[in-house]
């Protein structure tokens, strides 16, 4: 799978992910840390990457007014170890397909 990860979403989750053999690009790599979200949604779009964010409060609009490839939203947890297995359980569950086109938290 191909997921895009936004400025707040913790570097674990990069290597957690690669590590399972996805395809991650981390938003400091391709663009500005201070790109507005509508520049990071429309990345994640038009690269057909599935967004990764903590910030559900400016995404979730996003997500629910266009078409969009996917969006997870990652929910802080007392740990980074609990914040991944949250995710890789939602991987699990879901698959790609679950994923594409939907709004999922983990």
């Amino acid at each position: 799978m191909k997921f895009f990860l936004d400025h707040d979403v913790p570097a674990e989750i990069a290597r957690v992910l690669r590590h399972e053999g996805n395809e991650v690009i981390e938003l400091r790599e391709v663009l500005p840390v201070q790109a507005t979200d509508p520049d990071v949604f429309n990345y994640a779009r038009e690269n057909d990457f599935i967004l990764i964010t903590c910030n559900r409060d400016d995404f979730l609009p996003f997500a629910s007014r266009s078409a969009n490839p996917g969006l997870i939203v990652l929910i802080r947890r007392r740990s980074r170890h609990a914040e991944c297995a949250n995710l890789l359980a939602l991987l699990d569950r879901t698959g790609d397909s679950g994923l594409r086109n939907n709004i999922n938290f983990a």
